[in-house]
């Protein structure tokens, strides 16, 4: 099985910053995409940003120029660095990874359990 593992989450103020990082473990054979989504109650999960190794980053209108997605590779670990944060980025962060488990299959989607983020005016 894979797992992801979330951690960075907390309480900061206003135009605060964070660092959070997903660690991908267990039987793996390749990750495509890693990518943050974020959800708050009564809303829909929505992607902040993802990346594809060596090729590419996407990020959300509401979160360009603050935030920045990097992968590490070799760890399987992708890291979201949330600058200027405000107080309507308060949600549950999610990580999420596409990941092939060995050369006869294709990437499957999985997620992490999600660190709480929260902003304070």
């Amino acid at each position: 099985q894979v797992q992801l593992v979330e951690s960075g989450g907390g309480l900061v103020h206003n135009g605060g910053s964070l660092r959070l990082s997903c660690t991908a473990s267990g039987s793996i054979y390749s990750i495509n995409v890693m990518g943050w989504y974020r959800q708050t109650p009564g809303k829909e999960r929505e992607l902040v940003a993802r990346t594809i190794s060596g090729a590419s980053t996407m990020y959300a209108d509401s979160v360009k120029g603050r935030f920045t997605i990097s992968r590490d590779n070799a760890k399987n670990t992708v890291y979201l660095q949330m600058n200027s944060l405000k107080p309507e980025d308060t949600a549950v962060y999610y990580c999420n990874a596409d990941v092939r488990v060995s050369t006869f299959d294709y990437g499957r989607d999985y997620w992490g359990q999600g660190t709480q983020v929260t902003v304070s005016s």
